[in-house]
């Protein structure tokens, strides 16, 4: 080959970018890996973060976008480094520690959360997602009456959020407090009529309270908008057997347990109900099925 001129069957190197070439490629690429994060797609933003990463290290917003995609996949230790790396950049980003502080929980390594939730909300004391993240972290250390404060100052900060209404509604349930629990869910509904999830809860919540037939009236809406929610058929089966229909909760429970097959409560639910129609063979498997999903046996 004479000299001068290039075999194009071979890659060439790449050339070297200019500083402000490399800044540019690098936005460019952060802003894709955005929407490829809204797509879900977090592999793909992983890999352009990390392009541009190394074109502009000390872009903050990257780190924390990366780690951010590789929380969501659960690669822990690798969001935070990130999330550190982030920090050591904007030490007052709220975003990073409050994302950091998800990370944290996620490993149960509650405490550090709290630290990051707690100095997070120094810098941003309304972000509701870094309050929920942190009330949801306080159930988990079993400080219920703490977890209800931050969960009433959520739904201070904005009544019209159904979500925020369910979550609190949750947690007087999880509180055995049933009568508090109904009437948020009612808020939620107040706000969405149609929020399967708040008509499942709130038909669980009727159920505690043995108020049977307007149980049944939420569950059979709930299903109704969404025919697939194997907790809501779970607490309809119950409803049922309560209401003397052992064969239509029976055909709830197998619905449930088939799209769950972990289904731990509806199994015990079943084995009662089939204990109670000396149908003993099927309840001793349901009641081997509850030990062995509790306690390994």
């Amino acid at each position: 080959m004479s000299e001068g001129i290039k075999d194009h069957s071979e890659p060439s190197e790449p050339s070297e970018l200019s500083e402000a070439a490399a800044q540019s490629r690098a936005s460019v690429l952060r802003s894709r890996a955005e929407s490829y994060i809204a797509l879900s797609r977090h592999d793909a933003a992983i890999a352009d973060l990390t392009e541009s990463i190394a074109l502009a290290p000390d872009h903050a917003r990257a780190w924390r976008l990366r780690g951010e995609s590789h929380r969501v996949l659960e690669r822990h230790e690798a969001a935070l480094e990130d999330f550190g790396e982030a920090l050591k950049l904007e030490p007052d980003s709220a975003y990073a520690l409050g994302s950091r502080g998800q990370t944290h929980a996620a490993m149960g390594c509650l405490e550090e959360a709290m630290a990051d939730f707690e100095h997070a909300l120094t810098l941003a004391p309304d972000s509701l997602w870094i309050l929920e993240a942190k009330a949801d972290v306080l159930v988990d250390l079993d400080r219920l009456d703490e977890a209800l404060t931050e969960h009433s100052k959520i739904i201070s900060l904005d009544e019209g959020l159904a979500y925020s209404w369910v979550a609190r509604g949750d947690l007087y349930q999880r509180m055995k407090l049933y009568a508090e629990a109904i009437d948020d869910y009612t808020r939620a509904l107040e706000a969405d009529p149609d929020y399967a999830r708040a008509l499942s809860r709130r038909g669980e919540a009727l159920r505690m309270a043995e108020r049977y037939e307007q149980a049944l009236a939420d569950l059979n809406r709930a299903l109704e908008l969404d025919p697939a929610n194997d907790r809501a058929l779970g607490s309809r089966g119950a409803v049922l057997s309560e209401l003397g229909d052992n064969e239509g909760a029976l055909k709830d429970l197998d619905s449930a347990i088939e799209l769950d097959p972990d289904y731990n409560w509806a199994f015990r639910v079943r084995g009662e109900i089939l204990q109670e129609l000396d149908r003993h063979e099927e309840a001793v498997s349901d009641f081997t099925r509850v030990l062995h999903l509790e306690f390994g046996d």
